[in-house]
């Protein structure tokens, strides 16, 4: 996750992370991505019901397979002790759709009570002004609703016509609650042309915060990545969100950009920066080290709706263990297993362009689950890398892209 409102803008100094010493519990949430002793964020994916079909949805398979096997209230309750015990900050509810789990309240409150940080990931379109209160009530910090275009592009996209506007009236329901809300949306080529008209919404609409996420080859996403951005086409989009992240600064408007899921995003933002604001490109830099890259098995974690635990939230098909069976912490400590061992310490097994890039320390070889998709090997380099082999420091050598 990058920040570019905080990096570009110098809302986040290096003197900011450094007062908080080594401390995790200590350090605001809004600095805790660039803290060096990362507990993972975990994202549980509550329950594979939903009442979208979203083209690009990672959890598909486990929709369609049912919800056999889905953690009760209790055991619910036991996984979050075990998060609590492990100081885990921050807790992101998922699906499927977690408004549909109906102790989503009851777990949320839960959650709080024992010192974690809770949030929501939803379609927004089940919120209306009852649940945006129960949502506050609950002590949710956050509320995150996708948008994946304006109006038909979104409705196609999640496979709902009306969807658009049930959001939209899902945000504006968290707004007048007083809850904190934020869009998010996957970029693709359905909705590339859109930008500039989400942006506008933003603005319009009073959104703090917004993440634009690279499209990941999981579940559903697999068959969409035809349909994913070119290189040329993630730069210019990248280029576009730099330069309105930059006017919404200058005119004072309060609201927090912010890319996800293509660890590239850190060395281009840096190279800019060397070009734009040579006086900030050092600090930026330190930052981009402390952010750390990808984080996949070590700073971000997920559990599915049965207790299984993944690296993150599109490793579905590879499980280290259930929280049925041992607390949350051992299984994410237990580097017996080869993958957990390898993404904590990846850099002697990342192959190609990722072993050599100039900006591994930054980018931490990028999306492993997007090389599994493309090469059938997750130490092979992450195919949407859209800098040249120039940029990231190699002879252009052709042999270095496999």
């Amino acid at each position: 996750m990058i920040d570019l409102t905080k990096l570009l803008c110098g809302v986040v100094r290096q003197s900011d992370v450094l007062r908080y010493g080594g401390s995790a519990e200590r350090t605001p949430a809004h600095l805790l991505r660039f803290k060096r002793d990362k507990k993972p964020i975990v994202v549980w994916n509550s329950t594979p019901a939903c009442n979208l079909r979203c083209v690009h949805c990672y959890y598909s398979e486990q929709i369609e397979h049912g919800g056999d096997g889905t953690l009760t209230t209790a055991e619910a309750k036991a996984m979050i002790d075990g998060l609590a015990d492990f100081q885990t900050p921050v807790l992101l509810f998922s699906g499927g759709e977690p408004l549909l789990r109906p102790d989503l309240f009851e777990l949320g409150e839960y959650a709080v009570a024992r010192g974690i940080r809770t949030v929501i990931s939803t379609n927004g379109t089940l919120i209306d002004e009852r649940t945006a209160q129960r949502i506050k009530a609950a002590g949710f910090s956050y509320v995150g609703i996708s948008l994946d275009g304006i109006e038909a592009t979104n409705d196609r996209f999640r496979g709902v016509q009306g969807a658009f506007q049930a959001a939209l009236r899902g945000i504006r329901a968290c707004t007048a609650a007083g809850v904190k809300v934020g869009l998010r949306l996957t970029l693709n080529r359905h909705n590339f042309r859109d930008l500039s008209d989400i942006l506008d919404l933003l603005e319009h609409e009073q959104i703090r915060r917004a993440c634009f996420y690279h499209l990941v080859y999981a579940g559903r996403g697999r068959g969409l990545r035809p349909d994913d951005l070119s290189l040329e086409e993630t730069r210019q989009a990248l280029d576009h969100l730099i330069a309105r992240t930059q006017d919404f600064c200058r005119r004072g408007v309060d609201l927090e950009i912010l890319t996800v899921d293509n660890h590239a995003d850190a060395p281009y933002l840096y190279r800019w920066m060397e070009r734009h604001a040579p006086e900030r490109a050092a600090e930026v830099l330190e930052l981009l080290r402390w952010n750390g890259g990808n984080s996949s098995g070590v700073g971000i974690a997920a559990i599915d709706h049965r207790g299984e635990v993944h690296a993150d939230q599109f490793w579905q098909h590879y499980s280290f263990g259930n929280v049925r069976e041992r607390p949350f912490g051992d299984i994410w400590q237990d580097t017996s297993d080869p993958l957990m061992a390898g993404l904590k310490d990846r850099r002697k097994w990342l192959k190609g362009r990722c072993a050599r890039c100039q900006y591994l320390d930054i980018c931490n070889g990028n999306f492993r689950v997007r090389a599994e998709a493309v090469y059938g090997d997750v130490w092979a380099p992450d195919p949407a890398c859209y800098l040249t082999d120039e940029e990231i420091g190699l002879n252009g050598d052709a042999n270095e892209r496999a």
